[in-house]
């Protein structure tokens, strides 16, 4: 489905910067801040500002359509996924890659068995180097 016909579904209309915002995240094979997310958006439109870009993250995320996640220091965003996925974050260059992991499901299960909680959002981080990197010295 189309992002137009999901906001039109929900009562919303595609404005430009919904359009801009959710074209910059599509096309990304990265995870983004929002600082970034506004910068390409700025680079392709000018007239779209920061604020705009905020909101339509704010809603976007609200609609489920796109998540927020703590990665590193900073936020960032990226399209809606599945929670069965397994963040690989390299040290070195900070790519972000997704890793379908049915642990992830196992480990919804045993919270939900073991702590009488139920999780809402599993956001699984690990940080290592990608294989385009050089693998960090050992010290000896």
């Amino acid at each position: 489905m189309e992002l137009e016909d999901i906001l039109r579904e929900r009562d919303f209309r595609l404005t430009r910067p919904r359009r801009v915002v959710w074209e910059v995240l599509s096309e990304s094979e990265r995870h983004l801040s929002a600082a970034e997310i506004a910068e390409e958006v700025h680079r392709r439109d000018p007239g779209i500002n920061v604020s705009s870009v905020y909101r339509t993250l704010a809603l976007l995320a609200e609609l489920d359509l796109v998540r927020e996640s703590r990665l590193t220091e900073t936020s960032t965003w990226e399209p809606a996924h599945a929670d069965a996925v397994i963040h690989l974050v390299c040290e070195n260059c900070g790519a972000t890659r997704h890793h379908d992991a049915a642990l992830v499901e196992d480990l919804r299960a045993e919270i939900a068995r073991t702590a009488d909680f139920a999780p809402s959002v599993i956001d699984v981080r690990v940080s290592g180097t990608c294989a385009k990197c050089p693998a960090p010295s050992t010290p000896r």
